[in-house]
């Protein structure tokens, strides 16, 4: 025991610097991510803003039951499903389809200024990005219904439709990010060997069989890393901008777990049955991206942990 004890702390000693540099992302994740984890205790409880934690009476699994038995349940379940499964299916591929697109361009300064056109959106908010989609597909001043109009056809109610919320939000979606999301790609590409690309010209392959057969195996590591990363997402979609771009017209397919707790958390002042809601979605989160870090490493050798 006393042999071990030593041995920790001259590790400590030893990389007293490192540990130095880390302390303040540690603390910071520490007071910021896992002291307001406390917090889930209010989704056991009938949790009253003026007796506090400690006063509040607890009620078990009662807020989970009645998520449960609720018929808004499925319906905002389903959108939820089906919006991240939508981004995953159409968002996920973009960045890793334009990093090798800038790989293969010839023209560096045209790709550079590809490149940081394509970053821009990125650094936008949701709000702004949300505020130009609702200026674009207005259908009365919106660039977009002045064309169909321009070629004779009636204007298009985009955002009053539920059909086109999906649609809408998948592609801004691809615009704000896919740019940005090539930077990591881009990484991997620039790490693959150079003498693999000559051995493979020496052999006769083209542009197209480089690509296939060096370019794409060169990033399979990464990409199953961030595909880990982004299983979660499926479940856990975000509030911002679908609240920005949801509205009682398409609300049928614009409401989803995250916009629901919202209503009932923060506007109906729920704050026991909002915090069962969202636990359970972590819970499944993390239970996607364990199962697939799982499968990811049973099958091949990357993997998260």
């Amino acid at each position: 025991m006393d042999l071990k004890r030593s041995s920790v702390l001259r590790g400590v000693k030893r990389d007293r610097v490192y540990l130095l540099l880390l302390a303040p992302a540690l603390l910071y994740f520490i007071l910021f991510r896992y002291v307001p984890m406390f917090g889930i205790v209010v989704s056991f409880m009938d949790y009253n803003l003026f007796k506090g934690v400690w006063h509040s009476p607890w009620v078990g699994l009662k807020h989970y039951r009645t998520f449960v038995h609720n018929p808004d349940a499925w319906i905002i379940i389903r959108n939820t499903l089906l919006l991240g499964l939508y981004r995953f299916i159409f968002s996920f591929p973009a960045p890793i389809i334009l990093a090798i697109l800038f790989h293969e361009m010839r023209w560096k300064r045209f790709r550079r200024f590809v490149q940081t056109v394509s970053y821009m959106p990125y650094f936008l908010s949701s709000v702004v990005v949300s505020s130009l989609m609702l200026m674009l597909l207005s259908p009365s001043t919106g660039w977009i219904n002045k064309a169909i109009q321009s070629l004779g056809f009636k204007p298009v109610l985009f955002l009053q439709d539920a059909a086109w919320f999906r649609t809408i939000y998948i592609g801004s979606d691809i615009w704000q990010y896919a740019g940005y999301g090539t930077i990591i790609f881009l990484a991997a590409l620039a790490s693959i060997d150079t003498q693999l690309y000559e051995a493979a010209k020496i052999d006769g392959a083209n542009r197209w069989r480089q690509t296939l057969h060096v370019t794409i195996p060169g990033l399979i590591p990464t990409t199953v890393i961030m595909f880990i990363l982004h299983i979660g997402g499926i479940v856990s979609v975000e509030l911002d901008k679908a609240f920005l771009l949801g509205n009682a017209a398409n609300r049928d397919t614009s409401d989803i777990i995250s916009t629901y707790v919202y209503r009932i958390g923060i506007l109906s002042g729920s704050f026991s049955y909002a915090a069962a809601i969202d636990l359970s979605i972590a819970v499944v989160t993390m239970l996607f991206i364990y199962g697939s870090n799982k499968i990811s490493r049973r099958l091949g050798e990357t993997s998260l942990w």
